[in-house]
């Protein structure tokens, strides 16, 4: 993922298991920094909250989703073989790795990013506003994989990461109108949430559709790349294409299906009336109600 690899692939894949050390250091680098912070910086902050436990969970889990994909074999099918690992190599960073990373990121982190380096708070408010938000993140998605720019990233393996990153980055951006829990820059209501991400689904399936349906090869590279378990270039990108509009269909619209069921539950909660238990229950709490 950051060094250049030593040669092309001149046959099909032998597989084997490299240790991209590289990776490994940056993944055990980012979980460090993490640590870090909700342990040491979190007595620091006077006014710094709690750490749930889920969160570290979720952090720690889209930390192994990136190594999962940049520190497996599955690099080395995405880089030197195959687009359609290619593809799904860039749908975990943008469809699993994001929101887990954000969702495990406590609101206090933000605020005291915020207060204490001027500026961010309005850079941020901008960045994360979800017309700007979506904008950013499918023109990255878009101008990063146009032939010139996937041809280009595979053969200059330091840009290649960088694109890795502006995916990673600008995705966590797209996610946030939807998962942030920061009470200044707040997530959408749920309905909007819903279009958002309905929105959010249709965008990359029309590049994914031009991908899966075109008569020819699109990348020069994957077209002279090895060819491996009798997949040919054709058929690869056919895969590629249909594995990117297939796996973000499945994410979004499933968050689509948690959002909308969490949002009729609590509409239903306001509007019927409470129930006997329910308000002996509160007037339990409230000392008015002692039982015997």
């Amino acid at each position: 993922m950051l060094l250049p690899l030593l040669h092309q692939a001149s046959g099909p894949y032998d597989f084997h298991w490299s240790l991209h050390a590289d990776v490994v250091l940056l993944c055990i680098f980012v979980e460090a920094i993490y640590l870090y912070i909700v342990t040491q910086l979190r007595d620091v902050l006077s006014d710094a909250g709690r750490v749930r436990r889920r969160q570290a969970i979720l952090f720690t889990a889209g930390v192994l989703s990136v190594y999962a994909v940049a520190g497996t074999p599955v690099h080395d099918l995405s880089e030197q073989y195959l687009l359609s690992f290619h593809m799904f190599q860039h749908a975990v960073f943008m469809l699993v790795s994001a929101p887990l990373l954000l969702a495990g990121i406590p609101a206090w982190v933000w605020q005291a990013l915020f207060r204490t380096v001027p500026g961010t708070f309005r850079v941020a408010k901008v960045l994360v506003h979800p017309i700007v938000a979506f904008a950013l993140f499918n023109a990255v998605v878009l101008v990063t994989h146009f032939p010139f720019a996937v041809d280009y990233a595979l053969n200059h393996h330091w840009f290649h990461f960088w694109v890795h990153a502006a995916l990673l980055v600008s995705a966590m951006m797209m996610w946030w109108p939807v998962l942030s829990d920061v009470p200044e820059l707040p997530r959408m209501s749920a309905p909007l949430q819903m279009g958002y991400l309905f929105l959010q689904s249709i965008v990359p399936a029309v590049m994914a559709s031009f991908i899966t349906f075109s008569d020819s090869v699109v990348y020069p590279f994957y077209e002279k790349a090895p060819r491996t378990w009798g997949i040919s270039a054709l058929e690869d990108q056919q895969m590629g294409g249909g594995l990117m509009k297939l796996f973000g269909s499945v994410v979004l619209w499933s968050f689509i299906t948690v959002v909308f069921f969490q949002w009729w539950n609590r509409e239903e909660r306001e509007t019927r009336e409470p129930t006997w238990h329910e308000v002996d229950t509160e007037l339990e709490l409230m000392g008015l109600n002692r039982r015997r």
